[in-house]
């Protein structure tokens, strides 16, 4: 499982080729939230060497993350869940949830000021340099857990393959190499093998800081389109060279995530949830929210849903972007129109001249809302927006 970003599918007909990119701040109550904003999913066949048979699947969150963000820098919240939810039966609904939680543990850090209380607690990070090995310097550590749950039941955590820890560690943010030296090597020590519930396999995880993987001129894509798609490759702007995100990535055998049925197509993605009083709470129950259906609760709130790129970002009204952000797809008729009736070519058309395709548009139903016929269709398909896998097609 490379830490590398690698896209599944592509909106085909519909967008540009300049705006192929991710997800950031795509509705506008989750862009108060970055920690909580997922902005990539990815489900493609794993392609290492001695791989096969596995799926990678990634989802990254907070986006247009700065490498210069100190003191804090970017650690996921520890008053939310995060999923990766597959609809192995074509039904809409999730049949399996591997959820992520996350707990900051505050190592309390002081220094000798002289005053008279004792030594002082420092306001950064680190006070020193770390490593894998060593974290003595580190005044905060983020640990996290991730269950899985099947079918709404009771959720089973994934464990340690070495000692059989429930608890694993997000490496810290690449602070500098002053902080922590060769940060590839230091981050890839956090990458771990797992016993996954069910499953006779181990699988492969980790939970970071990496680079985001895209190319795209944002500022000019979101001023009107003010690009020059015939110019050369490099002649626009980068708006995402320096920018990071955090990366959730886990590796299942592929037995594991397909219906015992048969089906050979598995749907997914990657929803977040907000403990509902974050602002004034200092720890949460989680518990009680394991029913995958749901996007209510009584402690939390869906307020991230992501699937294929930028349907959010580009085809949802702007009305109905915080509804899509909180719905399931199994609720996906409501937004029906958004796609049959694309608004988007009509924009560029009104900009650029370019033809507008007839509606309604059947080629985007079969692109968003069930899966191209013969390669990632399933058999017995609900209509909905979910990002669509053929296990039986190797990379």
């Amino acid at each position: 499982m490379k830490l590398r970003l690698k896209p599944l599918v592509l909106l085909l007909s519909l967008l540009p080729a300049v705006v192929m990119a991710s997800s950031h701040r795509e509705a506008p109550f989750i862009s108060t939230m970055p920690q909580l904003d997922a902005s990539d999913f990815y489900m493609f066949m794993s392609y290492e060497q001695g791989r096969a048979g596995y799926v990678t699947l990634l989802a990254n969150y907070n986006p247009l993350q700065d490498a210069y963000s100190g003191p804090n820098f970017h650690a996921l919240s520890d008053r939310a869940i995060y999923d990766f939810r597959i609809d192995n039966t074509g039904g809409a609904t999730a049949n399996l949830t591997f959820r992520f939680t996350f707990t900051n543990t505050y190592n309390k850090l002081a220094v000798p000021t002289g005053a008279a209380s004792g030594p002082t607690p420092v306001p950064l990070i680190n006070i020193g340099a770390f490593s894998a090995s060593d974290t003595s310097n580190l005044n905060v550590t983020q640990t996290y857990k991730v269950e899985l749950v099947r079918d709404g039941g009771v959720g089973q955590p994934l464990t340690n393959f070495t000692g059989g820890s429930q608890t694993f560690v997000k490496p810290m943010d690449n602070i500098g190499n002053k902080s922590v030296a060769a940060y590839e090597t230091y981050a890839g020590s956090y990458v771990y093998t797992v016993n996954i519930p069910g499953c006779a396999q181990p699988g492969r995880m980790f939970a970071g800081q990496r680079k985001d993987g895209f190319v795209a001129d944002l500022g000019a894509i979101f001023d009107l389109v003010n690009l020059n798609p015939l110019g050369a490759r490099d002649s626009t702007t980068n708006a995402l060279t320096e920018k990071n995100v955090t990366t959730l990535a886990l590796e299942v055998p592929v037995a594991c995530l397909r219906d015992t049925a048969g089906d050979v197509v598995i749907g997914g993605w990657t929803t977040a949830f907000v403990q509902n009083n974050w602002v004034l709470s200092q720890t949460g129950t989680q518990s009680d929210y394991y029913a995958p259906n749901n996007f209510y609760s009584e402690n939390y709130t869906q307020v991230s849903r992501l699937g294929s790129p930028l349907v959010n970002e580009l085809v949802i009204g702007l009305k109905d972007k915080d509804k899509f952000n909180g719905s399931v797809p199994s609720q996906d008729a409501q937004f029906l129109t958004y796609v049959t009736n694309p608004t988007l070519p009509v924009l560029l058309n009104a900009l650029f001249s370019t033809a507008v395709p007839n509606t309604p548009r059947n080629d985007l139903v079969s692109a968003f809302l069930t899966g191209l016929p013969g390669l990632n269709k399933p058999t017995h398909v609900v209509p909905s927006e979910e990002l669509r896998l053929n296990t039986s097609i190797a990379q």
